[in-house]
């Protein structure tokens, strides 16, 4: 009777953890409009209304970006401590705010500025954490799986969203579509949050036994190679794909592509994520991280450097595919590893100050495709370069050997999401 009464529990805690997945994944689409991807979309016609230059547009977006990545650390502390269902919720509202607002308010340089802040803080960085947070600390023994699944939904969900809202972009323009993203964070994301994000506080028994397991703290981490090798890893990677993101229809355009195209190539790439993703949860079973990283690495830098020569539908739908399965790898990566090698002491720190450096990254993109552009006309140079850059991180990531992990686990802990 009690053996009954334990499984029952046990298959009710697990489906539990597989809604949260669900919710989470949700939660992490809902930082579309703060990613360089999202705000790639109105790009063009964005600049277009407020008369903007592309160097204008990404200085803005630069300091907008590094001062939003600072909400990392905050919002890591503020997960460890409190819990994650009424800080999440606060703030997905108050990115509907940030969002909204860019649309009506956003006549000046000044104000695309702070709304810029907001959303890239709000969306790119804290609610990041509070996703990746959230499954990391329900992942237990079955990290691989359970990561694979939360991005395979991501990717699932933001190819749907790039083709909803490109396509509301070209029928509705820019700002209604933006009003609809709003929307959408306020009548999906919030109760979502608030309905599966479960226990908004910890006990302070809950919060001494995570401080004195054994899993390391957001120092002892830093101290690791391979924290910052594979934080470095999936900054570069953001570096090069927030650039290409930001201007992404600019640089198709250069070889002879139309508006239509680029917003097919965004959802036929996030597709393609799934593959790299399902490659990545099978690999993961014979190779090392750092194999898989190498391996992510490699590919897109092949895919970087064939763009410059592509002016044929065929062989960019082809380089979709390269470049989409290496960023699926990549997420499957950045997503898995926190937990995997440190424990779930401080994972919210931990995974804060990660997201901290592919925010900064993803600032910095935008401003050196946007200068190459300037100087050269073309992003070809760039392209080059990258790509070069890519391959000797891959390369480097080779040599570098994941911490021992100690036992972490401890019951009464998933209810504490």
């Amino acid at each position: 009777m009690a053996e009954k009464g334990l499984n029952g529990r046990t298959q009710q805690r697990g489906a539990s953890s597989w809604l949260l997945i669900l919710t989470a994944a949700v939660v992490m689409l809902g930082t579309l409009p703060g990613r360089t991807q999202g705000l790639g979309l109105i790009t063009e016609p964005l600049v277009a209304d407020l008369r903007l230059d592309r160097v204008s547009f990404a200085n803005i977006n630069l300091w907008a970006t590094l001062l939003g990545s600072l909400f990392c650390f905050p919002a890591g502390w503020l997960f460890d401590r409190f819990g994650l269902r009424w800080t999440t919720l606060g703030i997905v509202l108050l990115l509907a705010g940030a969002v909204s607002s860019i649309t009506l308010l956003a006549g000046s340089s000044l104000m695309l500025f702070v709304l810029l802040t907001a959303t890239r803080g709000l969306g790119q960085s804290a609610l990041s954490v509070a996703s990746i947070t959230a499954v990391g600390r329900t992942s237990r023994g079955k990290m691989a799986t359970r990561m694979a699944v939360f991005s395979v939904l991501i990717g699932i969900f933001f190819a749907v969203a790039f083709g909803l809202v490109g396509y509301a972009i070209r029928s509705a323009g820019w700002r209604n579509a933006w009003q609809f993203v709003a929307a959408f964070l306020v009548l999906a994301v919030a109760p979502m949050t608030g309905l599966f994000f479960r226990r908004g506080k910890q006990t302070a028994l809950q919060i001494e036994k995570r401080e004195s397991a054994g899993g390391s703290s957001l120092l002892e981490a830093l101290q690791t190679q391979a924290f910052w090798i594979f934080a470095g890893a999936a900054a570069l990677f953001n570096f090069v794909s927030s650039g290409f993101g930001l201007f992404n229809e600019s640089i198709l355009a250069e070889h002879g592509f139309d508006q239509k195209t680029f917003h097919i190539f965004l959802g036929v790439g996030s597709l393609f994520t799934l593959v790299g993703q399902g490659l990545c949860g099978a690999l993961s079973k014979k190779l090392s991280y750092r194999t898989l990283v190498a391996l992510a690495l490699g590919l897109y830098a092949i895919g970087l450097a064939i763009i410059p020569v592509t002016h044929t539908r065929t062989v960019l739908f082809s380089l979709s595919f390269v470049i989409g399965s290496a960023g699926g790898m990549i997420i499957v990566l950045f997503f898995a590893i926190w937990g995997e090698a440190f424990g779930t002491r401080q994972l919210g720190r931990i995974q804060g100050a990660a997201q901290f450096l592919t925010v900064i990254s993803s600032a910095l993109g935008p401003v050196l495709f946007a200068k190459c552009f300037a100087w050269n006309g073309s992003y070809s140079p760039l392209l080059y370069a990258v790509s070069s850059i890519v391959l000797l991180v891959g390369i480097a990531a080779l040599k570098v050997s994941l911490p021992a992990r100690r036992a972490v686990e401890m019951s009464g802990l998933e209810e504490a999401v």
